[in-house]
This record gives C-alpha cells, sequence and structure tokens, in this order.
C-alpha cells in the first residue's frame, strides 16, 4: 500500500489525546471508578498517555489494562490460542474506557467489549478512538473521537506510535 495522506501529525495527536482525556474527566466527574483498557498493540499506547494526561488533570492513578481481543474475533484468523491480556485490576462496578487507534467497522470493538465483559461486570463501558474512520458493519460508535476521517473502503488508516514505530502519525494508504 502507497500513503496517501498524513492526516495527523505528532502534535495533532498530543491535541487530540489531550482533548479526548478533558472530555473522559468531564463526562465521568473525574476520574473515581474509572478504568482505562488498551486493545493491543497501539491502542495500549495511546490509553498510557491517556491515562498520562488524566493523573495530570485529576491525579488518575489506575494502571492501564491490556487487552487482547484475539480469541473474540468473529473472522477465520487462525491465529493460535494465546492471550496476552492483562488487566491488574477489578472491573466489577468501574466505568471502563476502551482505547483503540482506529474504528472502522466495528467488530474490533464488540471482540473487546465481549472479552472484557468476559472478565466481569463493569459499571458501562465507553470507547475512546484516535480515529473514526466510518462504514459501520455494527450498531456501534465510539464516546470520544480525537478525529473524524471520510475514507474509502478501498483505503485503509494507518495510526503509527513512537513506541512501536518511532513516529507518532496517522496516514491514509491505498
Amino acid at each position: 500500500m502507497v500513503q496517501k495522506a498524513v492526516i495527523m501529525d505528532e502534535n495533532q495527536i498530543k491535541r487530540a489525546v489531550a482533548r479526548i482525556s478533558y472530555e473522559i474527566a468531564e463526562r465521568n466527574r473525574g476520574t473515581e471508578n474509572l478504568v482505562l483498557i488498551g486493545i493491543m498493540s497501539r491502542g495500549v499506547y495511546i490509553a498510557e498517555r491517556i491515562a498520562a494526561k488524566l493523573k495530570e488533570l485529576e491525579g488518575y492513578d489506575e494502571r492501564v489494562g491490556v487487552l487482547d481481543i484475539t480469541s473474540f474475533r468473529d473472522d477465520d484468523k487462525n491465529i493460535p490460542d494465546s492471550d496476552k491480556t492483562d488487566i491488574p485490576f477489578d472491573i466489577k462496578d468501574k466505568s471502563v474506557i476502551l482505547v483503540d487507534d482506529v474504528m472502522f467497522t466495528g467488530r474490533s470493538c464488540r471482540a473487546a467489549i465481549d472479552a472484557v465483559m468476559s472478565r466481569g461486570r463493569p459499571k458501562n463501558i465507553q470507547l475512546a478512538v484516535l480515529v473514526d474512520r466510518g462504514h459501520r458493519e455494527l450498531p456501534l460508535r465510539p464516546d470520544y473521537v480525537g478525529k473524524n476521517v471520510p475514507t474509502s473502503r478501498d483505503e485503509s488508516v494507518q495510526v503509527m506510535v513512537r513506541e512501536i514505530d518511532d513516529c507518532d502519525m496517522a496516514v491514509i494508504l491505498e
């Protein structure tokens, strides 16, 4: 695939993370009984950035959970069952914020909800995404969005984070 356009640079990602963090704190009236769970792999790093901003704003002190949705996916990927989930806190009666890099059809989000529900019953589940590119196949929508980007089905959106890719940016590929 060839890069078509840069849709978010490092500064735009920082601003989006800050905006999402403010919105989370405002909607939840602080961070009490709030937990963040990043969907592997890039969602984890975005969740850690949101947690750092929430710590700065509200004194948020929970670690970020890591969610591996592989065994909850509904596609035919034949991947060995090796769950890398690490959620070091109880989710019962908590407001769970699932964090992902890109929302497309909603299938990863559905798998993430199933994975969370298999571990307990939270008070509620909210979804934060850095990029929402549309084209839903399921009736799901994110609660917090860094940027809405209209795309065609032939294009894809790739988010890069410095922890994995040595840079922060989001691009459209075709």
